[in-house]
């Protein structure tokens, strides 16, 4: 995909109301250009998609879309497997792919050699917060303790990938220590319509209603949203005591070895898109 057809693809991303972060596309452009599929008809674009490699060990099939008047065409199936395969062949031989697909079509992704591991959940609120002294700003953090608490929680290492998602405009970030021992972490981005959480990795649940309270109190009042691993039922029981009400969910799923991830502590999903 070419760098002026990336917003494009943005556009329609909003137009279906995903409501993707403000910022998202950029991060994901910056860190894997080559991740960007384009589907042409000519020069016309019709429909593009992601298969981000992360630093060979991992990948993800995320955005992925036809313009609407192109659908129903078969060009969906041509684009999915295409982006299947490339993607494999940017990988290191036996590396695990994941992707967060719509509940309806997880036959269709088994057919394509992918196992469901569980489903992740979309929960809306309004931010509700207040401000904790105990609560360190993600920018006093040292990133190399970031980056070892965030690999605790991933596939694959992202140091690259997550200096960027933390970086980008309007980004807020934040860490709880005990112990002097990073036990959470969360970030909450702008999007197209209020703020979303992701990633929220924490020991306890209660660590993670303190990280997620504060950053919230940055934005009282305003929609917020929060992606979460149905298994983690303290993060389900989190967004209900919040109010949160369940308004989309996707399928996680893999292809090839699955990761045993420690989902009790993923309060949070980074990105749907992106992983």
């Amino acid at each position: 995909m070419r760098a002026d057809e990336v917003p494009t693809l943005t556009a329609w991303a909003a137009a279906e109301g995903w409501n993707p972060g403000l910022g998202d596309v950029d991060v994901a452009w910056a860190f894997d250009p080559g991740a960007f599929i384009a589907l042409r008809r000519g020069d016309e674009l019709i429909g593009g998609g992601t298969v981000l490699s992360y630093d060979g060990a991992y990948g993800f099939m995320g955005l992925f879309i036809v313009r609407a008047d192109e659908r129903h065409r078969g060009l969906g199936d041509l684009l999915w497997h295409h982006r299947r395969d490339l993607l494999r062949r940017r990988l290191q031989p036996g590396a695990a792919i994941g992707m967060d697909g719509v509940f309806d079509l997880v036959p269709y992704y088994e057919r394509g050699g992918f196992r469901l591991a569980y489903r992740d959940l979309r929960f809306d609120g309004i931010a509700r917060g207040a401000l904790d002294p105990g609560v360190v700003d993600g920018a006093r953090l040292d990133p190399a303790r970031v980056e070892a608490f965030d690999r605790r929680h991933c596939v694959a290492p992202r140091p690259a990938f997550l200096r960027g998602w933390l970086d980008a405009p309007g980004v807020r970030s934040a860490g709880l220590l005990r112990d002097d021992e990073l036990v959470a972490f969360a970030a909450l981005r702008p999007c197209l319509a209020g703020h979303r959480f992701g990633p929220v990795h924490a020991a306890t649940v209660d660590d993670a209603a303190r990280v997620m309270g504060h950053l919230m109190a940055a934005v009282d009042g305003e929609p917020v949203q929060l992606d979460v691993p149905e298994p983690n039922e303290a993060a389900l029981a989190l967004a209900s005591g919040w109010s949160m009400t369940e308004s989309f969910g996707c399928a996680r799923l893999y292809l090839g070895p699955m990761p045993q991830l420690p989902v009790g502590r993923i309060f949070g999903v980074t990105s749907f898109e992106f992983g």
